[in-house]
This record gives C-alpha cells, sequence and structure tokens, in this order.
C-alpha cells in the first residue's frame, strides 16, 4: 500500500479550509488497512481517520497520516414481518443511503436525511436531527481494534451513546476504525413528527397522515432552507451543540427571555436553543473577513471561500464568550477541530 504525499485536502472538507496532509491514503481492503497501520506505528505518526469530512474543522497542516476508509455496499443481513437488520459500508455517504432505505421500503432514520458526511462517521458523533439520533435504529457495528489488532464487533450499550456523543469520542478514541454498520429499522412505517419544525411544514402543505417520502422530503426541504450546501458555501452544519441546562437554570432564563426556545430532556434538565442564544446575543448574518455567521440560521458558520481554520476559531471563541456573558450558558463546539 504506497501513501500519496502531501496532499491537499481541500475539497475533502466540507468548510472548504485549505489543508495538507503530510501522507494520505483510502483502503477498502482489511488487509490494505493493516499495511496502512503498521506504517503509522512505525512511523509514530499521528492519525486522523477521515469521513465525509463534513464534521471536521482542519488546520493547514495535516501531520502524520490521514485515511479515508472507502468500505461499500448495503445489505439486507435479515428481515422479518415488521424488521430488518442491514449493514452498510463505512464508506457510503450518509444522505444516498437514507435515500436507498426509503427506496427499500426500510424506515426509522428518515429524519436524519440530508445530512452531509459517511456512514462510518455517523456513530462517533452520534448524529441527530429532528426528534432522531442514529442511536435510536443502531443495532451494532464491525470495526478495526487498533490495540488488539483485529476485527471486532460493538453493539449499542458497547457504543456508549449519548448526546453527540459515543465511545469514539471519548474513552475509545483513535482506538477503532469503523468498517460496517449495522442498524435495526422497520418495514412498517410510523412517521416521528413530534419536531416543530417537521410538524409544522406538513401543516403548511395540508398533509395529516405523512407517508415516509413525505416526512424525508420535508426534512430535506427544511434542512435545504436553513442550511446552505457545503459546496456553494463551506460549512459543517450546526457548528454548536445544544447546551442542556438544569431546570433551574431554564425557569431563571425563562424569567428573564420569555421567548427562549427550549425543550425538555432527562429528567429535570431542559436542551436550550443554541441558534436562537447565538441570534439574541446578535451574532446572525455577521461576517468577519472571510468567516461567519449564517444570516438563515444562527448555528451555522460559514466560510466565504478564503477563509482559514483559525479564523473561523477565532469566532467561534468570541461568539461563545458573548453567549455565556449574556445568558451564563456555555457554548460546546460540535465538529472536531485537527490538529486538536
Amino acid at each position: 500500500m504506497q501513501w500519496q504525499k502531501d496532499i491537499d485536502l481541500t475539497h475533502k472538507n466540507s468548510f472548504g479550509f485549505p489543508a495538507i496532509a503530510d501522507h494520505f491514503a483510502e483502503v477498502d481492503q482489511i488487509e490494505d488497512l493493516e499495511s496502512v497501520l503498521d506504517s503509522v506505528e512505525k512511523n509514530g505518526w499521528p492519525l486522523l481517520i477521515l469521513g465525509g469530512g463534513s464534521n471536521l474543522v482542519l488546520r493547514e497542516k495535516i501531520p502524520g497520516a490521514v485515511l479515508s476508509v472507502a468500505t461499500q455496499g448495503l445489505n439486507i443481513l435479515a428481515d422479518n414481518e415488521h424488521t430488518a437488520i442491514i449493514e452498510v459500508g463505512a464508506g457510503e455517504n450518509w444522505h444516498g443511503f437514507i435515500t436507498q432505505l426509503l427506496q427499500k421500503g426500510l424506515h426509522g432514520l428518515e429524519n436524519l436525511a440530508l445530512i452531509p458526511g459517511s456512514v462510518g462517521a455517523a456513530p462517533v458523533q452520534n448524529i441527530g436531527a429532528y426528534g432522531v439520533e442514529i442511536a435510536d435504529c443502531f443495532h451494532s457495528l464491525t470495526a478495526y481494534d487498533r490495540i488488539n489488532k483485529e476485527l471486532v464487533q460493538l453493539g449499542k450499550d458497547e457504543c456508549q451513546f449519548g448526546y453527540r456523543d459515543s465511545l469514539f469520542k471519548s474513552d475509545a478514541k483513535g482506538r477503532y476504525i469503523i468498517w460496517t454498520v449495522r442498524f435495526s429499522l422497520s418495514t412498517v412505517f410510523t412517521p416521528k413528527i413530534g419536531y416543530k419544525g417537521i410538524s409544522d411544514h406538513l401543516d403548511a402543505l395540508g398533509i395529516v397522515e405523512p407517508s415516509a417520502y413525505q416526512v424525508y422530503q420535508a426534512v430535506c426541504d427544511i434542512r435545504m432552507g436553513k442550511l446552505p450546501l457545503p459546496t456553494e458555501l463551506g460549512n459543517a452544519g450546526s457548528f454548536f451543540e445544544n447546551p442542556i441546562v438544569t431546570e433551574s437554570t431554564y425557569q431563571r432564563l425563562k424569567a428573564q427571555f420569555p421567548d427562549i426556545v427550549a425543550y425538555p430532556d432527562k429528567a429535570g434538565h431542559f436542551k436550550l436553543a443554541a441558534g436562537w442564544l447565538i441570534d439574541r446575543a446578535g451574532w446572525k448574518g455577521c461576517r468577519v473577513g472571510e468567516v461567519g455567521v449564517y444570516d438563515k440560521q444562527a448555528l451555522v458558520l460559514v466560510n466565504y471561500g478564503q477563509g482559514l481554520a483559525t479564523d473561523l476559531l477565532k469566532l467561534a471563541e468570541d461568539i461563545s464568550l458573548s453567549v455565556k456573558n449574556q445568558f451564563d450558558v456555555k457554548l460546546k463546539i460540535e465538529p472536531r477541530i485537527y490538529p486538536e
């Protein structure tokens, strides 16, 4: 397996930030993966596993090695009258995967349509949107264990899913390379339209009992109305996580800001809409040089074409400080920053 050297990753990250990788390789065979990892270990290189590059802020120089997993394919492993277990390659495009499920009559992930990135990256972040996260339908995955140097199977509990969190971001960061992912899906469609944005959109269309395609299309319409396509305006979707606060903190903020947007979370806690906080702090639509806050959604930071990671991170720091000063709420960046 030959490494490519000094590879430009500008078009491999959705922000479109210029970044040069010392070494780069793409693999879809275990033998090649083991060969690549062997050279990484022998040379003592840091290693970045690059999926779709959609939840990532890349700095200009990427030391060591960058590895892209390109495993493809979607297979139905088991099915019955009500459910099916499917396995999909980590290198598959996420939205393309969701579209395939719709065509095959397999349901549960419609609300996650049009999220950029790869299937393999989805469990790392436990991606979610419009009241659904992948943990809701997750079955298990196959990953390469870099410590024991073997393929392993990890179930839902072992993956330790949390809000935009998993085993792969915390306790075992860097240990596992996701190869294939399995989901347990329903062959009977039950719409999940409790999220206000979806219900309002369907109501406006006069749709009372939506089909799977109508929910899928509603999600796509909403996302396209709020988020710019990365090919047109560099971005990574939501840049900050929605902060979770105690009920007492929520009640304090509600008394001071009656129109605050929040949703009940785990017992005694509320999830605040980070976009509302940022908008209320006056940042929506602000541009600072070649980076800024999207004018249609304050939760989205954008690169206007010539920006750098350092520019964006400075903007994010200023936004976070502003929100902290006004609401006494701390924002957490959702994308990974690399090198950290």
